[in-house]
C-alpha cells in the first residue's frame, strides 16, 4: 500500500540526513537503508513495519546513482556482483514474508542482533591474519568456493533487506571481502548487489507493506546529491594502510545502531 502522511516539522531534517546518507553510503558501498530504518523508527517515530518498506524504496535512488558512479570509475566486478545478485532475488522474496510474520518489538530485535553479529564478524575476520591459498587446490575448487560463497552470502543479503529493509550491505560486504576484493571493488560491487536486491525487495513490500511517500520524498530530495557526490570523492581517496581501519569503523557503526535498535524497541 502506498500513502502520504501529513507534513510535520521534523521532517524538514530529512534532507540534511539523506545527503550523508547518500554520501557516506555510496562510499561504505551501502544503499543507506541500514541507516535509514533507525532514523525513521528511533527519530520520526515511523512504525517498524512501515520503516521496512519505506526505507527500501528511499534507498533505489541511492542504489542507482551510486552504482552508475562507481560503474563509470571502474569500481564494479559485474562477474561477482551477478552471483550475489541472483541468490539476493530469492532472499529478498523470503524476507518480505517473513516481515509480515512478526511484530514490531520483534522486529526490532532481530534487526539489533543481526547488526551486532554483523559486526563482530567484521572485526574477527579484520583481526584474523589470512591464509594463503594452498597452491596444490585446484581451479575448479576455488571456482566452486566463489560460487559457494556468493550464493550464501547473497540470499542472506536478500533475506535482511526483504525482512529488515537494510539493503543487506553488511553481509554483502563481508562476502566480498571474504573473496579477497579490493575495498573500492568491495563498495561498488556492493552497490550494485544492494540495487537488484531493493528492487525486488520493494516489488515484494508493494504488495504486502506500506510506503510512506511524503517520507521518501525528503529523504530522497538529499540523499540523490549525497550518492551523486559519493563515488567521485572515493574514487579520489587513498586508502591504502587504512583499510583496515575502515572496516574498524563501519563495524563499530554497525554494533552501535543495533544496541540503539534493541535499547529502543
Amino acid at each position: 500500500m502506498i500513502f502520504s502522511s501529513s507534513f510535520e516539522n521534523i521532517y524538514l531534517l530529512l534532507p540534511l540526513i539523506g545527503f550523508v546518507i547518500g554520501l557516506f553510503g555510496t562510499m561504505l558501498g551501502g544503499g543507506g537503508g541500514f541507516f535509514f530504518l533507525p532514523v525513521l523508527t528511533l527519530i520520526i517515530g515511523v512504525p517498524a513495519h512501515t520503516a521496512v518498506a519505506t526505507s527500501l524504496a528511499a534507498t533505489l535512488p541511492i542504489g542507482l546513482v551510486g552504482s552508475w558512479g562507481h560503474y563509470r570509475k571502474g569500481n564494479i566486478d559485474t562477474n561477482t556482483g551477478a552471483l550475489f545478485g541472483i541468490a539476493g532475488i530469492v532472499g529478498a522474496l523470503l524476507g518480505a514474508r517473513i516481515t509480515n510474520l512478526i511484530s514490531e518489538p520483534q522486529l526490532k530485535i532481530l534487526f539489533g542482533v543481526y547488526s551486532i553479529l554483523i559486526a563482530i564478524n567484521m572485526l574477527v575476520a579484520g583481526v584474523r591474519k589470512y591464509k594463503e591459498v594452498e597452491a596444490q587446490k585446484s581451479k575448479a575448487k576455488l571456482k566452486a568456493v566463489r560460487i559457494g560463497k556468493g550464493s550464501f552470502f547473497g540470499l542472506t543479503a536478500g533475506l535482511i533487506a526483504g525482512t529488515f529493509g537494510t539493503s543487506g550491505t553488511a553481509p554483502i560486504i563481508a562476502g566480498l571481502f571474504s573473496m579477497r576484493l579490493p575495498v573500492k571493488l568491495v563498495v561498488g560491487t556492493s552497490l550494485l548487489v544492494v540495487l537488484v536486491n531493493t528492487v525486488f525487495a520493494v516489488g515484494a513490500h508493494f504488495l504486502m507493506g506500506s510506503i510512506d511517500l511524503t517520507l521518501i520524498a525528503f529523504l530522497t530530495s538529499g540523499s540523490v546529491i549525497g550518492a551523486f557526490l559519493g563515488p567521485r570523492l572515493f574514487s579520489k581517496s587513498k586508502i591504502g594502510k587504512s583499510e583496515k581501519k575502515v572496516k574498524y569503523v563501519y563495524a563499530a557503526v554497525v554494533a552501535a545502531i543495533g544496541i540503539l535498535m534493541i535499547v529502543n524497541r
